[in-house]
């Protein structure tokens, strides 16, 4: 009796069998073009996916370098401007310098050409005071040397003998 629970009897072994075979057949037909199509649609977009990533990672790839690129031009560009900048700002305090030299020296000539103006300015007025003095003294001197008669004429015989004709 034991023995007969683990035997199976012929019959359904062959309707088992047949069962097996029509559910082979059944899904064959309608379960497993569609599950391998969905595979194979899986596979195709997993795929896909990969060749996007990896089209993805080169692209990014090809920006950081190009933004490198651009970043090392950048840099140069500032450190030419920079340079430039700092020519440019040395080049105008030369021009100050040189300016300020120019405008000293300028001033420093017109102030001794005024000095000389006025020195001489000075001279000449200096010089007719003197003369001014000295014609009131010779004035003064005659009128007190020639206050009386007897030097009045003697006064002119000395100079008309120093008149002589020649």
């Amino acid at each position: 009796m034991l023995l007969n629970l683990i035997t199976p009897e012929l019959g359904l072994i062959f309707w088992q069998a047949v069962v097996f075979l029509l559910l082979l057949f059944v899904l064959g037909k309608f379960a497993w073009k569609p599950i391998l199509k969905g595979i194979k649609e899986r596979e195709a977009s997993i795929a896909d996916a990969l060749a996007a990533a990896e089209k993805a990672k080169s692209e990014m790839a090809k920006i950081s370098a190009d933004n490198e690129k651009l970043m090392n031009q950048a840099r140069a560009e500032k450190d030419e401007m920079l340079k430039k900048a700092q020519q440019t700002a040395k080049e105008l305090v030369e021009e100050a310098k040189e300016n300020a030299t120019k405008e000293a020296n300028k001033i420093l000539e017109e102030a001794r050409q005024l000095i000389s103006s006025e020195k001489k300015s000075a001279m000449a007025e200096m010089k007719k005071e003197i003369s001014k003095l000295s014609l009131e003294i010779a004035g003064k001197l005659v009128r007190k040397e020639l206050a009386s008669n007897d030097a009045q004429k003697t006064l002119a015989e000395q100079l008309l003998n120093e008149i002589k004709p020649n």
